[in-house]
């Protein structure tokens, strides 16, 4: 044997190897977490989001993924319990060893879970839990791992108070919150925004997740002469609200957070549900191509009942959620948790989501992707979310749809 063919045989063999490695490395799925309520009276949300999540991970992978690898979801119920978000979390971080997590419905799931991410340095997109407290939970520190693509309460509270008070003339008006922090937090915020409108509630009432019977809540209100209930907590309870007022022969307007828009309210509220309104970033309405596009794609793939999204608002942020992912993932060139996290708080390229273009939608300082000119308002009309108003609200609608198809982006402002 040629005494110089073995050491270049045996490099040959060593590159070989070193290639192969490498090349299995770069097949390796890039693993995102999907945390949210899958069952419970969450989980309304939760599965839209879930499936709003798959849906966009499908597209991604069949496109041919991100940095030449498919998107694996790691898929955890949290059944809205904090103990179990927490869990959650960990397993997430430790086992499954993933690049990021999607999800939260829960304002109480979030605040427990997410501080494991922040010290772990991996990034989490809160998609639909608004909490405004949410992406504030570290300011005290240097760096914020924590994102969010939903309307804040801070940009939801401001809106139920202009359309009760300013839009339609109530002066009298009864809070209505559920005892978790999502309500509780929410319940600040209204009367903050009350307040600046020089406007105190004349009842202020609380009650549990699960409560079934609203009537010691809502006489307070009605005594107090409340012309308008304002609303936080999600659809089971809210149901009860509504149902509550068609007991007591007590017909006046709710209006309230995002979640007045859930199957789980809307189908059990029935007629008594009819005219409630609340902020929305989504309504399942083909109002511009990528809508249109998104509906069909998700009535196909999930067929649900009556051709009606559960939670649109969830499924739509869920969706997009992965996008705006995907395209720092892309950026960055890495699953590392601080360059995902560095490309999202400076993406170069703006992202077609279904909410919205998304254009810079972060900084450094600032870890919100909705802002407050994206809601807009929607009303619960033949057992469906739909635009509040034929005039101004359609018209914007329109002009969105121009916009979106001279432009590529959604700025037009209310």
């Amino acid at each position: 044997m040629n005494p110089v063919a073995k050491p270049i045989r045996i490099a040959f063999t060593t590159l070989a190897l070193a290639s192969a490695l490498t090349l299995a490395h770069a097949a390796e799925p890039i693993k995102i977490g999907v945390s949210g309520p899958f069952t419970g009276g969450s989980s309304s949300m939760g599965v839209s989001m879930r499936d709003g999540v798959r849906l966009a991970t499908d597209e991604i992978n069949k496109a041919g993924g991100v940095l030449g690898r498919q998107i694996q979801l790691v898929e955890r119920d949290d059944e809205a319990k904090n103990e179990r978000g927490v869990q959650i979390a960990q397993e997430m971080i430790n086992k499954e060893k993933v690049a990021a997590t999607v999800g939260y419905i829960n304002t109480g799931v979030a605040l427990a879970s997410q501080r494991f991410y922040q010290e772990a340095k991996i990034p989490v997109m809160n998609n639909v839990a608004t909490g405004s407290l949410i992406t504030h939970q570290f300011d005290d520190q240097a760096e914020n791992y924590i994102f969010r693509n939903a309307a804040h309460d801070s940009i939801q509270a401001p809106m139920i108070v202009e359309e009760a008070v300013a839009r339609r003339g109530f002066k009298k008006v009864a809070i209505l919150a559920d005892s978790t922090n999502y309500g509780q937090l929410g319940r600040t915020d209204l009367e903050k925004a009350l307040e600046l409108k020089g406007i105190k509630a004349v009842a202020v009432e609380k009650f549990n997740v699960k409560d079934v019977d609203m009537t010691p809540q809502l006489l307070k209100a009605k005594e107090a002469g409340a012309e308008a209930v304002l609303t936080y907590a999600i659809g089971p309870e809210l149901a009860q609200i509504a149902n509550g007022m068609t007991k007591l022969g007590w017909k006046v307007p709710m209006i309230g957070s995002w979640t007045l828009s859930m199957a789980n309210f809307i189908d059990n509220a029935g007629p008594g549900g009819e005219g409630a309104r609340m902020p929305q970033t989504f309504i399942q309405e083909p109002t511009t191509p990528k809508r249109q596009s998104f509906i069909i794609s998700y009535l196909k793939t999930f067929n649900p009942k009556n051709a009606r999204i559960d939670s649109p608002v969830s499924a739509a942020q869920g969706y997009d959620s992965v996008y705006l992912l995907a395209a720092a993932i892309k950026q960055a060139g890495s699953t590392d948790g601080p360059k995902i996290k560095a490309a999202l708080e400076d993406l170069k390229t703006p992202v077609d989501g279904v909410v919205t273009t998304y254009n810079k939608p972060f900084t450094a300082k600032d870890h919100e992707a909705i802002t407050a000119n994206i809601p807009v308002f929607g009303e619960v009309k033949g057992q469906r979310v739909v635009y509040a108003y034929d005039g101004d609200f359609k018209k914007a609608a329109e002009v969105r749809v121009k916009d979106v198809n001279a432009k590529g982006a959604l700025t037009v402002k209310k």
